[in-house]
């Protein structure tokens, strides 16, 4: 079963688990989950599961399910944290619904997660929980730093490991684990999805300052209007993400009244974009590096694909 293939049968699980006894919430939740999405992480899940050795893909798209859910479920919360009205080209659960629903929509994807795990080793229910763990710590971060003015280069990078990286962790290790691929062949797509997932957040965040919302299909210039986002971390110190590659030292080159006069003029907005889109590229190519311990295949020539079009992406 190609992966393609695999991807359609996990479209149709989606819409199956968001059925819920309560109407509403089966109402709300295939409406976030119906909306589609780029499914980069059960793309990675399963192309992982793929480059591991794994042949039947029954076994994997229940896990690259969750890792969808638990995603969604993020975005649900994000939208209500940011006051979002458009995800994915539709009005957002929290505009629509109002704030309490959408908490609860977020917290019913959430829970859904456990029913598709139950079946699954404690190894692999543990390699999602913790990444859940980050996120929700990865938000915090940011949230707090936004609020306190302390969202420097070193923080930024802290909490896109946290936030978004760690997921990415998570869907190649459940896949390649599933697999029961060599410990070896683990950590390599284990340090292929971290880069990869700090070059997915970096360029996240370039087309926030970029793009418009129509292109996106949710609402831009989120970040700077809230004091996050790449253009505020680079006028701060200098600093690394967590995690097991390291990052290059940062220019220290942008003053806070640079940046304020950014929001007006444009001009450290620029720099923001073109520092973020190198930077993004850096990691693609670390995460494709990482590939080069695995055996050639055409699922491992995919995964170099998928870096490629994450970096080269406009929305």
């Amino acid at each position: 079963m190609a992966v393609d293939h695999a991807l359609q049968q996990l479209e149709r699980l989606l819409i199956s688990i968001a059925d819920s006894a309560v109407p509403l919430l089966t109402e709300t939740s295939q409406h976030i989950l119906g909306a589609g999405g780029k499914r980069v992480r059960p793309r990675l899940l399963l192309l992982a599961y793929q480059a591991a050795g794994g042949q039947d893909f029954d076994e994997a798209i229940p896990l690259a399910a969750a890792v969808e859910i638990i995603h969604t479920a993020t975005l649900v919360h994000d939208d209500i944290n940011d006051n979002g009205t458009l995800r994915r080209g539709r009005e957002t659960v929290n505009s629509r619904w109002g704030g309490t629903f959408a908490l609860l929509t977020g917290d019913y994807l959430f829970t859904r997660t456990y029913e598709l795990m139950a079946p699954y080793s404690t190894e692999l229910n543990l390699i999602l929980a913790k990444a859940s763990t980050a996120l929700v710590e990865g938000e915090t971060m940011q949230i707090q730093a936004a609020r306190e003015g302390t969202f420097d280069t070193q923080t930024y990078f802290e909490i896109i490991s946290r936030k978004t990286a760690a997921l990415f962790v998570a869907a190649a290790e459940l896949g390649a684990t599933a697999a029961k691929a060599p410990a070896e062949h683990v950590r390599a797509l284990s340090d292929y999805a971290f880069n990869l997932g700090i070059a997915f957040q970096l360029i996240d965040d370039v087309l926030d300052l970029a793009a418009d919302s129509s292109q996106l299909g949710k609402n831009a210039g989120i970040d700077i209007a809230q004091g996050r986002g790449i253009a505020v971390a680079i006028q701060g110190n200098s600093g690394g993400a967590t995690g097991s590659v390291p990052v290059a030292e940062a220019e220290n080159d942008i003053s806070p009244e640079a940046l304020q006069q950014s929001i007006l003029r444009g001009a450290t907005v620029e720099q923001a974009i073109a520092k973020g889109r190198s930077k993004a590229e850096e990691f693609a190519r670390r995460a494709v590096e990482a590939l080069n311990v695995l055996p050639p295949s055409p699922a491992v020539d995919e995964l170099r694909d998928l870096a490629r079009l994450v970096v080269e992406r406009d929305h």
